[in-house]
């Protein structure tokens, strides 16, 4: 694996960019063991920038890790997904740009995918010196951080649009309330926001945070509040409710999502949060190798309205109760899902998965012989875990015991705040049969395992 340094100033931050351009085994960043993404599919670069100690600069550390599919020839959006506050938060959130499931999102809109890592010192959401609210109010320096990362990535990916392209939002506590502002700072550059427990009315009660502005565009951008019921009574779920009601009583095309098994953890919230996002892409992105980069405004007759009271969705001109209360719905797919949700904190999943590609097999000698593979996550429920087969026969499983300590058992097992777990032991697409008789000429085969346990068909090399 090749890796190239480069070194370049801004506006009194120093920034480290590295290169990774992914081969057969992968990249370790920040410290972290993330899972094997795809092997082939995409690049990796990452932007390092140390705090700055100039005033209305960001004063906190961060790493930015940016995946960019391979057969993109133009990029036409950036995913962020942010983290939220505390030093556990920004070291799960190093992982953000290896998630397989949301890879396979930024993949069919030909989107780049953005994680990064605020490295705060402590776990305070103020201003306390190495705080968490020094980098999720973006006036303070994160928003021109991020706009520089950008344009950097955009060089060194030789994709110079990226700093152009409109921006997909899902953040996470801290994180909402960071995409919250931006939201108000951008307006025009952002397609859809998910606000995952986490909103800027969250901290309508803080008085070292000043509530930003809302031009009159920020009610045109999709959103999706979703808080645990957990955390009912809390700013959390408060303000992200607030938000909605706040929201809607001007005609903006905003939902909300309650949780019914969480807090403040993400839970399974990916299973609507993915969907919702490609809906709002669908709707709102501007066309393919368009110069034209503005977005699309959302029709609202065409939208579905759900009612939190009975959990049900409807057609907008179907729904009889005060359009105020209304869930905002991009289609019908959605609406569906919503229902299902809001209902049991879950999605459910009819279709199998893709089988994995690119199979290898080389003999280890004495160790045996090892069997690599590519694979692309289901859109619906991602993966949970690969079979190995052997002549046709199951010969074990990858991994060997999923796990899902919050949500569903997957490959790449979910933090706290919905990133692939770094302190997990590592989940690599490969396999070694130590079983296997050296000189005997064996045939193996992969299928995958979504979210919900449907198989794919065996992999054809």
């Amino acid at each position: 694996m090749k890796i190239n340094r480069f070194r370049v100033s801004t506006f009194g931050n120093k920034v480290n960019l590295i290169f990774f351009f992914l081969l057969p085994c992968f990249v370790f960043f920040s410290g972290c063991s993330p899972a094997s993404p795809d092997r082939t599919s995409g690049k990796y670069y990452t932007v390092e920038y140390s705090p700055s100690g100039k005033p209305g600069e960001l004063q906190i550390a961060v790493t930015y890790t940016l995946w960019v599919p391979v057969d993109a020839k133009t990029i036409r959006g950036v995913i962020l997904h942010q983290h939220g506050a505390g030093i556990l938060a920004s070291e799960q959130g190093a992982t953000a740009a290896t998630d397989l499931h949301w890879q396979a999102l930024a993949k069919k809109w030909d989107c780049a995918l953005l994680g990064s890592s605020y490295h705060v010192s402590n776990d305070a959401t103020d201003k306390t010196p190495g705080g968490s609210e020094l980098w999720f109010d973006p006036r303070l320096g994160s928003d021109q951080v991020f706009q520089n990362a950008l344009g950097e990535f955009a060089k060194q990916a030789n994709h110079p649009e990226i700093a152009k392209v409109p921006w997909v939002l899902w953040g996470h506590s801290g994180g909402g309330i960071w995409s919250d502002v931006m939201s108000c700072l951008h307006p025009e550059r952002i397609v859809a926001i998910w606000l995952r427990s986490g909103s800027a009315t969250s901290f309508l009660g803080r008085s070292e945070f000043h509530q930003p502005e809302f031009p009159k565009a920020v009610y045109q951008i999709p959103i999706m509040g979703n808080a645990g019921i957990k955390e009912q009574g809390r700013g959390a779920w408060d303000g992200t409710l607030a938000k909605f009601h706040e929201y809607r009583a001007k005609g903006a095309p905003i939902g909300f999502a309650p949780d019914p098994l969480t807090g403040h953890e993400c839970g399974d919230s990916r299973y609507l949060a993915i969907p919702f996002l490609d809906a709002c892409m669908a709707l709102r992105l501007p066309d393919k190798n368009s110069s034209d980069q503005t977005l699309k405004p959302i029709n609202m007759d065409e939208a579905w309205f759900g009612s939190l009271t009975d959990s049900v969705a409807v057609p907008a001109n179907e729904f009889t109760g005060d359009p105020v209360d209304a869930v905002w719905l991009p289609n019908q797919k959605v609406a569906r899902y919503w229902e299902e949700y809001i209902k049991t904190g879950e999605v459910s999943d009819d279709t199998p998965p893709p089988s994995p590609t690119n199979v290898q097999v080389s003999d280890q000698g004495d160790l045996g012989t090892k069997i690599t593979w590519d694979t692309e996550a289901d859109f619906e429920s991602g993966i949970r875990s690969f079979v190995i087969l052997r002549n046709g026969y199951e010969l074990a499983q990858v991994p060997e015991n999923p796990y899902g300590e919050y949500g569903r058992p997957l490959f790449q097992s979910m933090s706290y705040g919905d990133t692939p777990r770094p302190d997990m032991p590592e989940s690599r697409m490969i396999y070694v049969d130590n079983t296997s008789i050296n000189g005997i000429s064996q045939k193996y085969s992969v299928l995958s395992v979504n979210g919900v346990g449907l198989k794919s068909e065996p992999s054809k090399d």
